[in-house]
C-alpha cells in the first residue's frame, strides 16, 4: 500500500495545479500548516478568481491574504489568526462566528462544501498510516469530506496517537519536504498575570481534569500547578506548559472520570520541545474538536475546570472575547463549549480570566457596557467565575445587583468609583452606595 503512495508523489505546483476558480480550498490549522502547499497555492493566484480559503488560525505564512490577492482570493476565517487579522478588519476577508464543535458538522452537511484540503502529514507507516501530527482539530474529517486531498509530507512531523491518522488511500496527491514546524512562541508571563494565576489556582482540586486557552494567564497557572496531585486533561488545545508538569507527574490522569490515564486534546500549540514531547507518546490521545468540544462528553469530566479568556466583560457578566468593539479579533472557539460541559461536570468550575485593564493600566476591562459593536460570546446566564488580579467574582444565579456588587471589587481601584457611579444611574445599584466596597 505505502509502495503505491509513491506513484502520487509529485511537486507542489503540479498538485495546486487542481484548484480552480470559485472554489473552496480548506489549510491544515495551528502548527501543522503545510507551508510548502501553502506557498504554492499563493503562486497559484494570479490565475486563479473566487478562491476561498478556510480556516482557523494558521500559525505560517498566509499571503494569499494581502492586498494584492484581493479577486483571487478570499479569507474565511473560522477562527482569527494574527496572520489573517488585518484583512479581516480591512473588510478584505470573511469571518464565521461558530462555537468550535460545530465547524465539522458545516463540512459534513454541504453547508460548507470543500473542493481541495491542503494537509500536513507524517510519512505513511508500514500500513499506509499518516499521522495529523500537532492539529487532528478539523482536519481528519476535512480529510473524509474533500474532494481533492493534498498532503504535505514532512519528516519533522510528530506522530501523534488517537484519532489520528489517515490513510493513502484518501490522498489525491502527495509532496515530500522535511522543514521545521510553525511554531506558536510562549508568551511572555507578566506579574499582573501570576496574580490573576494565584486566583484561578486556588480554584483547582486536587484531581481536577483542566481546560486551558493560549496566552500569559493559561502559562502562568499551569506554573502554578506544581504541587496539586493527580490533575487531567480535556482541553481543545495544549500548551508548552503541560509538559514539566506531566513529567513530573502532576498531570497524570489517574482520577478522571472520562479516558483515564490519558491527556484528551484536539491539537497543541507551542514550540519544538512540545512537539518533540508529543511524539508517540502515549499519554496523549487526540481527538476531532467535535469530539473535544462536544459539552456532553466535557461534561463527563467529574471535577471539570474550564480557563478561557476575555476582552471585556460588562457589570450584568456579558462577556466579549473575540472583538474589540466592531473590530474583529479571534474568533468564539471552544470558550462556550467548555463553559458549559463545565457548568454540568460534577463539581465543574467554569472560569471567565482578565487581567483588569488593557493598554498599560489607562482602560478597564470590567466595563459599565461592552463596547459599540461586541460581540456577546459568553452570555451572562453561561458565566459562573470571572476572575482578576484583584480577585474572584461568582456570578452564577445572583441578580443583577449582586453581579454588580460581585465584580466592581475585582475591577482595579482606580476605575471602581465610576463603575458604582454608572451602576446607580442605571439603577442596577441603589442610591445608598456604601453597598460596593472601593
Amino acid at each position: 500500500m505505502t509502495n503505491d503512495y509513491r506513484s502520487r508523489i509529485t511537486s507542489a505546483d503540479e498538485a495546486l495545479a487542481v484548484v480552480q476558480s470559485g472554489q473552496r480550498v480548506y489549510i491544515h490549522n495551528g502548527c501543522a500548516e503545510p507551508i510548502e502547499l501553502v506557498k504554492a497555492l499563493t503562486r497559484r493566484g494570479q490565475a486563479l478568481q473566487d478562491v476561498e480559503v478556510t480556516h482557523m488560525a494558521t500559525m505560517g505564512i498566509a499571503d494569499y491574504s494581502l492586498p494584492e490577492y484581493e479577486g483571487h482570493f478570499r479569507v474565511n476565517a473560522l477562527f482569527i489568526g494574527g496572520n489573517v487579522r488585518r484583512a479581516v478588519q480591512e473588510g478584505r476577508a470573511d469571518y464565521t462566528p461558530i462555537f468550535l464543535g460545530e465547524i465539522e458538522e458545516l463540512f459534513r452537511s454541504g453547508a460548507l462544501p470543500l473542493d481541495v484540503a491542503l494537509l500536513q502529514c507524517t510519512p505513511p507507516d508500514p500500513y499506509g498510516y499518516m499521522s495529523l501530527g500537532p492539529s487532528i482539530d478539523l482536519s481528519l474529517t476535512v480529510a473524509q469530506v474533500a474532494r481533492h486531498v493534498l498532503v504535505e509530507i514532512n519528516d519533522q512531523m510528530p506522530r501523534t496517537l488517537g484519532d489520528s491518522f489517515l490513510h493513502v488511500s484518501r490522498v489525491d496527491a502527495f509532496i515530500e519536504t522535511s522543514h521545521p514546524l510553525s511554531e506558536y512562541p510562549r508568551h511572555q508571563i507578566t506579574d499582573q498575570h501570576r496574580a490573576i494565576a494565584r486566583n484561578i489556582a486556588g480554584l483547582i482540586p486536587d484531581g481536577a481534569t483542566i481546560q486551558t486557552g493560549i496566552g500569559g494567564i493559561p502559562d502562568a497557572t499551569l506554573a502554578l500547578l506544581g504541587n496539586h496531585k493527580d490533575l487531567g486533561i480535556h482541553s481543545e488545545m495544549v500548551p508548552d506548559g503541560a509538559i514539566e508538569l506531566i513529567k513530573a507527574g502532576v498531570i497524570n490522569g489517574e482520577r478522571k472520570s472520562l479516558h483515564p490515564n490519558k491527556v484528551i486534546t484536539a491539537f497543541v500549540l507551542g514550540t519544538k520541545p512540545l512537539f518533540d514531547f508529543i511524539d508517540n507518546n502515549p499519554i496523549f490521545e487526540f481527538h476531532p474538536t467535535a469530539y473535544c468540544n462536544d459539552p456532553f462528553i466535557i461534561a463527563q469530566n467529574h471535577g471539570m475546570v474550564a480557563i478561557n479568556a476575555a476582552i471585556e466583560v460588562d457589570l450584568t457578566g456579558q462577556v466579549c472575547s473575540d472583538s474589540m468593539g466592531q473590530a474583529m479579533y479571534s474568533g468564539i472557539g471552544g470558550q462556550v463549549d467548555f463553559l458549559r460541559g463545565s457548568a454540568r461536570s460534577k463539581g465543574g468550575v467554569p472560569i471567565i480570566a482578565l487581567p483588569s485593564t488593557a493598554k498599560n493600566g489607562a482602560v478597564s476591562r470590567i466595563v459599565p457596557r461592552l463596547q459599540p459593536g461586541a460581540g456577546v460570546v459568553t452570555s451572562r446566564g453561561d458565566v459562573h467565575y470571572v476572575v482578576t488580579e484583584h480577585g474572584v467574582a461568582y456570578l452564577h444565579g445572583k441578580t443583577l445587583r449582586q453581579r454588580v456588587e460581585a465584580l466592581i471589587p475585582i475591577a482595579d481601584p482606580k476605575f471602581r468609583a465610576e463603575l458604582e457611579e454608572f451602576a446607580v444611574k442605571s439603577k442596577l445599584l441603589g442610591a445608598d452606595r456604601s453597598t460596593v466596597p472601593v
